[in-house]
C-alpha cells in the first residue's frame, strides 16, 4: 500500500531550514528523517488512527510517539507554529489541520479520569462532605437495638 504523503519537495525546502534552526542538535540522529516523522504526525492527525497502528513506512510507532512527545515537551511544535505564522506561504497554510476532520478514538469519549475526586457530584455541588455510609438511629426505648 502506497502512502499519500503531504509534504512536497518544494514545501520541505521551506520547512527544513526553519526546523534545523529551531531543533536542538544534541543526541544521536534518529533513524526516521525529520520529514518522514512530520509526515507520520500529519498522517496520525489526519486519519485519527492510534499510534500503534501507524504504517510500517514511518518506522516503529513507539519511536514516533516518543519523539512527538519530546518535541511537545521541549516546545518545538509551538516554536514551529509561531515561526510559520510569520511566513506568508500558501503551501504551509495547507498543512494546518481542521479539527472537524480529525477523528477521536472511540475510547476518547465519556470516560472519567482516574485522578478525579470520587465524591458524589451532588454533595460536591452543595459544598458539603459526603454523608457517612451508615448513621446510627436515635436511641430507641430498647437498649440493645441496633439497626446498622
Amino acid at each position: 500500500m502506497a502512502l499519500r504523503l503531504l509534504i512536497s519537495d518544494a514545501l520541505w525546502s521551506k520547512i527544513e531550514p526553519v526546523l534545523r534552526e529551531l531543533k536542538h542538535a544534541a543526541g544521536s540522529p534518529p533513524r526516521l528523517s525529520d520529514r518522514m516523522f512530520i509526515e507520520a504526525v500529519l498522517y496520525q492527525a489526519r486519519t485519527g488512527t492510534p499510534w500503534r497502528d501507524l504504517p510500517d513506512e514511518f518506522g516503529h510507532w513507539n519511536a514516533v510517539y516518543h519523539r512527538f512527545r519530546r518535541w511537545e515537551k521541549g516546545g518545538l511544535w509551538e516554536r514551529l507554529w509561531q515561526r510559520f505564522q510569520t511566513l506568508d506561504d500558501e503551501q504551509l497554510h495547507e498543512l494546518f489541520i481542521d479539527s472537524t476532520i480529525v477523528r477521536a478514538h472511540q475510547h476518547a469519549a465519556g470516560a472519567s479520569k482516574k485522578t478525579v475526586d470520587n465524591k458524589p457530584r451532588l454533595w460536591v455541588a452543595l459544598g458539603v462532605d459526603c454523608p457517612p455510609n451508615c448513621t446510627r438511629p436515635a436511641r430507641t426505648s430498647a437498649p440493645g437495638c441496633r439497626s446498622c
